[in-house]
């Protein structure tokens, strides 16, 4: 009599065993950020290292710079030019308000209202950068000029007067004054605050604007309780790109303001390039290095942005 045996189970596939990876295709992404990795190596490392080490120099042009750890150098730069840092920080801090002032309503246009004539009002708005920066101020040097429309419109208004009285304008002039300075450092960084602003914008989706007005908000509720406070990277990120180069440029207040409007820019270029004291040059470049770092990291923390860090 046959007897009746189990059928053996059906053979299952096994997985192939996992190879390690090769250990040519682990380096591949620090291959690909080997060009950046020199990139800074050789263009910002090696040179914030030659002018750290020119700081605290002590000699002459004619007999040659030592490094003798001079830290003194720094304490001295400080203390003869504050006024010029100060100012420095005065002028940028004012054009990025009023940057932001400006720019703000300009990205909102494009992001929510612009329509088909986006594509168009961003090139009007990047068309500065295709004109030198010299330029563009020299420009600004013709507009405010003493017997300019603008200095002749301002006359009538009676605004001169104000402006006069607090300080920005002297007489009836506006050319070589602290607002001259302003007004082209709001100009020349303007995009620089616009384009964040409307990147950031644009991504908010349309219909939370149309969930607040579902709930009977009023449109400067929406915009207050919702769309700002959706917005504060790009605000973070424009003011931070307005501010920064705004408190470094020297060119601003040597064609448009005068002796009395310098700003540590023009002290370091006229220490580097006129006076030849080159510790001093490098140790004020440091203290408005150190000091712009101080204050971005402070403002970053305190607007609740710190991933942007």
């Amino acid at each position: 009599m046959a007897t009746l045996t189990e059928a053996p189970p059906p053979l299952t596939p096994t997985a192939p065993e996992k190879k390690p990876p090769r250990k040519r295709g682990r380096l591949v992404p620090y291959w690909l950020l080997l060009p950046g990795i020199l990139w800074l190596l050789v263009f910002f490392a090696l040179p914030m290292i030659y002018q750290a080490s020119t700081s605290v120099q002590t000699g002459s042009l004619e007999e040659g710079y030592k490094v003798t750890w001079h830290f003194a150098t720094y304490w001295d730069a400080l203390s003869e030019y504050y006024p010029q840092f100060l100012r420095s920080v005065l002028y940028a801090g004012s054009a990025t308000i009023l940057c932001l002032i400006l720019g703000y309503p300009l990205a909102y246009l494009i992001a929510f209202r612009a329509g088909r004539w986006k594509n168009l009002i961003m090139i009007l708005v990047i068309a500065p950068f295709f004109t030198s920066f010299l330029i563009r101020t020299l420009a600004w040097k013709t507009i405010l000029a003493d017997g300019g429309p603008v200095v002749g419109a301002l006359n009538t208004l009676h605004v001169l007067d104000v402006t006069s009285w607090l300080g920005m304008t002297s007489g009836d002039r506006v050319l070589a004054t602290p607002l001259a300075v302003v007004c082209g450092l709001t100009y020349n960084f303007l995009p620089f605050m616009v384009l964040p602003l409307y990147t950031s914008l644009e991504r908010i989706d349309g219909r939370l604007h149309e969930a607040a007005g579902d709930l009977y908000a009023k449109p400067i509720t929406t915009f207050r309780k919702v769309t700002f406070p959706l917005s504060m990277p790009g605000v973070v990120s424009g003011t931070l790109l307005t501010f920064i180069p705004a408190a470094g440029d020297y060119v601003n207040a040597d064609l448009l303001g005068s002796t009395d409007t310098r700003m540590v820019g023009n002290v370091i270029q006229t220490q580097f390039l006129r006076i030849l004291d080159y510790p001093t040059a490098a140790a004020l470049s440091f203290i408005l290095m150190a000091a712009i770092l101080v204050m971005v990291t402070v403002y970053i923390r305190r607007s609740g942005t710190e991933d942007l860090v």
